[in-house]
This record gives structure tokens, sequence and C-alpha cells, in this order.
């Protein structure tokens, strides 16, 4: 009887003991999610990685090889035009033609579209018995909208695709960003790059030959 009762009391020891191992394996595993979500939030405040040049040729030489990393949120600061970086780093407009071509179209639409509408529906005019819609009269303005209207897509739709005006960056954060207006060039890998990991894109740059390698926070 005293045996029984022995082995009834181990079991509802047991029976005890499972459920706060568990308990305490289930806090581990959220502490340790917890670690992780807190790391990759703490990621998520580095914009990117900068490095520094004092040299065109080394420059040009960085950005080719990060570009062949697979790296394509990657821009380019400089105090002046360097031929063959924009090729480097893999920049390639392709929206502004488009853009600017659909704001001619839409000029020229428009200009002619208003001449058409004066001359046959809002304010007809009997001119010696000629025809309303008479298009080569139409040219001059046609042309001129067009014109109007490209350039002015031409500028806005640079300011937007710039993100300009724009009062911050985050560059502005790297040490010595204020000489890349003067003597110096720099490089930036930005963290939302989908092939962005820390650890690996600050060795890519630290094997670069660069003055600095810095991170750059938002």
């Amino acid at each position: 009887m005293a045996l029984d009762l022995k082995r009834a009391i181990a079991v509802v020891d047991n029976a005890n003991r499972e459920p706060q191992e568990l308990t305490s394996r289930n806090n581990r595993g959220a502490d340790i999610r917890a670690a992780e979500v807190a790391n990759a939030q703490g990621k998520k405040e580095v914009w990117g990685i900068a490095i520094e040049f004092d040299d065109t040729d080394k420059l040009l030489a960085a950005a080719t090889a990060i570009r062949k990393a697979g790296y394509t949120r990657v821009d380019a600061y400089t105090p002046m035009p360097v031929e063959g970086l924009s090729e480097a780093i893999g920049y390639r407009n392709k929206q502004m033609p488009a853009l600017m071509f659909c704001g001619a179209v839409l000029g020229g639409c428009t200009g002619y579209f208003i001449q058409w509408f004066a001359n046959t529906q809002s304010y007809v005019l009997n001119l010696g018995g000629r025809p309303y819609h008479t298009w080569p009269n139409f040219i001059v303005i046609t042309f001129e909208m067009t014109i109007l209207f490209c350039a002015l897509t031409g500028v806005f739709g640079m300011l937007a695709l710039n993100g300009l005006p724009t009062l911050y960056h985050p560059i502005y954060n790297a040490p010595g960003f204020e000489r890349a207006s003067q003597d110096r060039f720099f490089i930036a890998v930005e963290a939302r790059d989908r092939n962005f990991e820390y650890a690996k894109t600050l060795a890519l740059l630290q094997g670069l030959d660069g003055l600095t390698v810095t991170p750059v926070e938002k």
C-alpha cells in the first residue's frame, strides 16, 4: 500500500514538472524570438553602408565590384561627373524618356483638341466658306503645346523621381560626407537591397581599398 502511494506521488510530481518544463522551454523560445525581432528591428535603423575614396579609378573599380556582387540599390556621390560611373553602378534611366514621350503626346493631343473644339464646336466662324476643321492651321499650336508639355513633364518628373525637394537624407550622416562636394567620392549600398546582409556587405566594402567604410544610420 505504501509503495502504491509513493508511485502515485511520483506520477503527480512528474505531471506537475512536465508543464513547468514545457512552460520554461516556451518562455526561452519566446525570449529568443523576441531577441531576433529586436535584432531585426535594430538592423532596420541602418540605412546602408558607405565607402569613401579619393581617386576616381578606385571608385570605378569598387562600383564595378559591387555591381558584380549583385547589389542593385547602389548610389554614388561625387563632386564632378565621372565618366563610366553610371554604367559601373548599373544605373539605367528608362523612366524619363517614356515620361517625356507621354507628356509630348498628351500636349500635342491637347493643343489639337482645343483648336478643333474652338473652331468646330464652341466658336464657329464662317470665313469665306472655308472648312471649319483645317488641320494645317492647327500645326503651330499643336507643336508648341507638344514642346511645352514635354518640357514640364521632364522638369516635374525629374523632381519626383529624384525625391526632390529633399531637406534631409540619411547619407548626410556619413562621416566626412560634406567633402562629397569638394574632393571625395562616395558609394553607398542601401540596406533595402535584396542582397544586403550587414556582415557580408561590410566585409565586401572593406576589401575595396577605400579610405573609410562606415554604416549609415537613418
